[in-house]
C-alpha cells in the first residue's frame, strides 16, 4: 500500500506515516463510546433502593399464581376453586356459607340483611328476585336450592286479607282535598292539583276536564273517572259585562290578548247580550267560545 501511495499519489514516507496516524486516531474515536458504555455497565454499583425494588418485584412474582401476567386476569383459578356448591335452604344458611356458594361478601351480606328485615324465600324462584343474584348465578344454584315445605305458606295462604271498602262516588265541585284523597288513584298530590285547577275554572262542567289537570294522563283518568260525579250548579259563573281584567286573568281558557280584546269590545260596543256576541270578537275561536260558555252570564 505504501508503494502504491508513493507511485500514484506521490506520497513521501513522512506523509504516509502521518496518514496512518490519522486513520488510527479516527478508528479509535469511532469505537471509544462502545467501550465506554461497557465500562460503565460493569463498574456502576447497584444502589440500595434499586436492590430493594428488585427484591420486592421478585416477592410479588412469587406470590401471584402464574407470575405478573396472570395477576390482572379476571376469574382467576383461585376464585374458581373457592366456590363450593351444596344443597342449601336460602332461609337458613349464614354469611360464610353464601360466600362458599360463590357470592362476594357484599352480595352475601345483602341477602342476609334482607332476611334480617323479615324477608323470606317461599320458593326457589324467589332467589332470582334478589338484585345481587345474576341470571347465570341463579341457574348455577337452582339445582341445589332446598326451600323447606311450608316456609311462610300458612302466613301467605291464611293471612287476613284487607276488606275492600266499597268505593264511594265523590262529587268534584264540592269536595275538599281530604275528600278527593279518598278516590283510588288520586292521592294527596293529585287532590291538591284538582282543587287548584277547579278553582281557576270556577268548577268542572264535564268529568273529561280532569284530563286538563297536570299529571292526569289517559290511564289515570280511566282509573278515577267512575269514582266521581259533578254538581254543575256549584259552578261559579262570571258576568262578562262587569268582569275586570283581574277577574278574568286566572281563567285557564283565556289568555291576556283575548281578555284585552273582550274588554275593548265591551268598551266600544257596550254590553254583551248573549254568547253569540262573542263571535264578534275575532280573536276568539269557536272552540274558545264553546269552552267558555258554561262559565259566562250576561246581566
Amino acid at each position: 500500500m505504501k508503494k502504491w501511495l508513493e507511485t500514484y499519489f506521490g506520497f513521501s514516507r513522512r506523509e504516509y506515516n502521518g496518514l496512518l496516524v490519522l486513520m488510527t486516531f479516527v478508528l479509535l474515536l469511532s469505537i471509544a463510546p462502545y467501550f465506554y458504555e461497557r465500562l460503565l455497565d460493569r463498574s456502576a454499583p447497584v444502589t440500595v433502593a434499586e436492590s430493594d425494588a428488585i427484591h420486592q418485584l421478585q416477592l410479588v412474582d412469587q406470590k401471584v399464581p402464574g407470575g405478573f401476567h396472570s395477576a390482572g386476569k379476571k376469574g382467576s383459578t383461585t376464585e374458581a376453586h373457592s366456590t363450593r356448591l351444596f344443597p342449601f335452604d336460602p332461609n337458613e344458611i349464614n354469611l360464610e356459607q353464601w360466600q362458599e356458594l360463590g357470592l362476594s361478601p357484599k352480595q352475601a351480606q345483602s341477602i342476609v340483611n334482607y332476611r334480617n328485615k323479615g324477608g323470606k324465600f317461599y320458593q326457589p324462584s324467589d332467589l332470582q328476585k334478589m338484585y345481587t343474584i345474576t341470571p347465570q348465578k341463579y341457574d348455577q344454584l337452582l339445582p341445589f336450592i332446598r326451600v323447606k315445605a311450608g316456609t311462610g305458606s300458612t302466613h301467605r295462604k291464611f293471612a287476613k286479607q284487607p276488606i275492600a271498602k266499597p268505593r264511594s262516588i265523590i262529587e268534584l265541585n264540592g269536595a275538599d282535598t281530604t275528600k278527593l284523597d279518598e278516590i283510588k288513584g288520586v292521592g294527596a298530590a293529585f287532590a291538591r292539583r284538582i282543587v287548584k285547577y277547579r278553582d281557576r275554572l270556577g268548577g268542572f262542567y264535564s268529568i273529561d276536564q280532569l284530563q286538563e289537570v297536570f299529571g292526569i294522563d289517559s290511564a289515570k283518568f280511566e282509573e278515577i273517572k267512575d269514582q266521581v260525579s259533578l254538581d254543575v250548579s256549584l259552578i261559579q259563573k262570571i258576568d262578562l259585562n262587569t268582569a275586570t281584567f283581574e277577574t278574568l286573568k286566572n281563567h285557564p281558557y283565556l289568555n291576556y290578548k283575548q281578555i284585552n280584546a273582550l274588554l275593548q269590545y265591551r268598551k266600544q260596543h257596550g254590553a254583551f247580550l248573549a254568547i253569540d256576541d262573542l263571535r264578534k270578537v275575532l280573536i276568539l275561536t269557536p272552540q274558545n267560545i264553546q269552552k267558555l260558555s258554561p262559565y259566562l252570564v250576561f246581566r
